[in-house]
């Protein structure tokens, strides 16, 4: 019975990490890599930074084994929230550091479940199914 659990368990941790490569590599398609950003466009300097570092994200998953996938994923928000915390604890407190993290860390919650609710819409359509 513990083994059922286990199985189980495992069987959602690579449901999780199937999902979330997906939505990685859906994101990581549709970056320009042809060039490197212009100094002068700071959001073309921010877009390169996320997709590095997601890409580095996929890769390292991807490295590891199957069976460590999923811990290597739950890890991971960790260490960029850690990150996101040394460089804003630098910043200046007017330009409200946490504030503008935690609406970035949102901003990502909402992607992922943007990028759920695409992929069921798609999921319904290939079946045939319309709204």
């Amino acid at each position: 019975m513990c083994g059922d659990v286990d199985e189980e368990a495992g069987e959602v941790e690579e449901l999780l990490y199937a999902r979330f490569l997906a939505h990685a590599r859906a994101l990581l398609e549709r970056q320009d890599h042809s060039k490197a950003p212009s100094p002068d466009d700071p959001v073309a300097y921010l877009d390169k930074l996320f997709s590095d570092a997601l890409s580095r994200c996929v890769r390292d998953g991807e490295e590891a084994g199957a069976d460590k996938r999923y811990l290597r994923l739950a890890t991971q928000p960790l260490v960029f929230a850690r990150l996101a915390g040394l460089i804003a604890g630098h910043l200046a407190l007017d330009q409200d550091p946490l504030r503008k993290v935690i609406e970035a860390l949102m901003q990502g919650y909402a992607e992922a479940a943007q990028a759920d609710h695409g992929h069921a819409h798609d999921h319904d359509h290939e079946h045939g199914h319309h709204h």
